[in-house]
């Protein structure tokens, strides 16, 4: 539901505030399932989310969803790069999902620039392609998320209240692939010994960036190792510094590149 289109040849819109008591129910009529009030995304307290994809099915698709969820504010729906840039300018949000094939350009270029205006929001990648090169050089940009259009299995306010609450997305076989990585050594050429032996992680630390990787968070991290999820942002905080780095994305992209795990 689109409640303005903003300029004359605009492509973006920006959604509708507040819906009928139909559209804040989940799909099949039921509330969303229950949600510690610890996270972020309350009903009275919706993560704002904006929506970049030139897919009109697409984009309908995950409009349909987002709308659905009485945690997720849709703020707004663009289909091209410059429309998107002028979206991100304009809005206050916290996640933005986007394609990377935009027809005027990419959806790196989206990253950058929102990483850029909106240093603090997330982004998710919503792709056809599925190669671990992408996936790595979205996750260099800063983004938290990588979901391949239909072979993602959950919803798509999972993914966001997932990314919102410190946590990553990926879909599940291209996560498998990218942890695969983890077992065949340095993609790139090996760090010197001294730097090794400086940056090294403990074997808790790896496993705890391994389920990092898997898109978990510190919470279902904590019962996964059974620790609590203080120890866990503890090791994160560890792993961060170790590899001198500053986001979840960040950490996972080095350790692939660098061979640690």
């Amino acid at each position: 539901m689109e409640s303005q289109s903003l300029g004359m040849a605009s492509n973006f819109s920006v959604e509708a505030g507040s819906l009928a008591v139909g559209q804040h129910l989940a799909p099949h009529g039921g509330l969303p399932p229950l949600w510690p009030g610890f996270l972020t995304g309350q009903p009275d307290r919706p993560v704002r989310v904006l929506l970049i994809d030139d897919d009109p099915h697409m984009s309908r698709v995950i409009a349909h969803e987002l709308l659905a969820d009485l945690r997720i504010n849709l703020l707004g729906r663009a289909a091209s790069l410059r429309e998107g840039r002028r979206l991100i300018s304009q809005s206050e949000f916290d996640v933005m999902l986007v394609d990377l094939n935009l027809g005027d350009g990419t959806g790196f270029d989206l990253i950058e620039y929102m990483k850029t205006v909106r240093p603090m929001a997330e982004a998710i990648v919503i792709s056809a392609m599925e190669d671990e090169q992408h996936a790595l050089h979205a996750f260099e940009l800063g983004a938290t998320g990588y979901l391949v259009k239909n072979s993602w299995f959950g919803s798509f306010p999972q993914a966001v209240l997932q990314v919102v609450n410190g946590g990553a997305s990926i879909t599940p076989n291209l996560a498998r692939r990218l942890l695969s990585r983890f077992e065949h050594g340095p993609l790139t050429e090996p760090v010197t010994q001294e730097a090794r032996s400086k940056d090294k992680l403990s074997e808790r630390e790896k496993e705890v960036l391994k389920l990092v990787a898997s898109g978990l968070t510190s919470t279902e991290i904590g019962v996964r190792l059974i620790i609590s999820g203080q120890t866990v942002n503890t090791h994160i905080k560890n792993i961060y510094r170790k590899l001198n780095v500053r986001t979840r994305a960040q950490a996972v992209s080095f350790a692939t590149h660098r061979g640690f795990l």
